[in-house]
């Protein structure tokens, strides 16, 4: 199994608070992993050092073979970002705008993924739309097709159905999964929608006070804290409560083959 993500002892201080505090994590090939936790928790530190933005004041990362700060230029040249809040160069149309990301990205002929991202996204009526013509949801939609173009070995995405009505958030978590099993992208989500973490990741990571504490599936995850839903989780760490029972780590069962 081919890790695309390793971080190992990640730790983050702002003068006298300690952000991050000792922080290791792993992401395989074709995983779908949820990064998950309440406010103040370190999540976005976490991710921040995950991609590079920030650097760890101890500790060190990997991402796609490639160990950062100094691999970082080559290491997201295979890593796609997405989040729903990210803007659309509103006065392109929607194939000059992915055409001119591919371009970025070094594909020779974008056309060929272009068409692809929009048919696994059911958006191929929009090629021609301007930015400005775009609801939220459609927005979302080409972001991912913008952020996928490239075939990333690793995919991250900020919270991609928030405020979406239910019909294009299937539309995302359908096609997030096709790429995930049909490419073996894995995926590294944050979200506040503990619902929709269910139905699309295979594993969650729940940070609490800079640290790590719990990592498993979300059945595992639920089982461990007392809880019938990851919400109930969430609530409890949001409050500063810990786990009923012992943490531990995923089960090798619950990693894709």
């Amino acid at each position: 199994m081919e890790t695309v993500l390793r971080a190992s002892g990640l730790v983050k201080r702002y003068r006298d608070d300690t952000a991050v505090a000792g922080v290791d994590l792993e992401v395989q090939a074709g995983e779908r992993l949820a990064l998950l936790g309440p406010n103040g928790a370190g999540k976005t530190t976490t991710l921040l050092m995950l991609l590079g933005v920030v650097t760890p004041d101890a500790g060190y990362v990997e991402l796609v073979g490639h160990r950062l700060p100094h691999g970082r230029h080559r290491a997201l040249a295979q890593v796609g970002f997405a989040a729903g809040y990210l803007p659309l160069t509103e006065r392109m149309r929607v194939r000059e705008f992915l055409r001119m990301y591919g371009e970025l990205y070094g594909l020779t002929d974008a056309s060929p993924a272009i068409d692809e991202g929009l048919e696994r996204f059911k958006i191929p009526h929009l090629a021609r739309a301007l930015g400005t013509e775009l609801s939220s949801g459609q927005r979302t939609l080409v972001g991912i097709v913008k952020a996928t173009l490239h075939r990333p070995r690793l995919l991250v995405l900020d919270e991609p159905t928030a405020s979406l009505d239910p019909e294009v958030a299937l539309r995302v978590r359908e096609g997030l999964l096709d790429i995930s099993r049909a490419e073996g992208t894995a995926l590294l989500v944050t979200s506040h929608d503990m619902t929709e973490v269910e139905r699309l990741c295979q594993r969650v990571v729940f940070l609490a006070r800079g640290q790590v504490v719990a990592d498993g599936s979300p059945a595992e995850v639920k089982a461990r804290f007392g809880h019938g839903g990851l919400e109930d989780v969430f609530l409890h760490l949001a409050r500063g409560e810990r786990p009923a029972t012992a943490i531990g780590s995923a089960q090798e069962t619950d990693r894709p083959a």
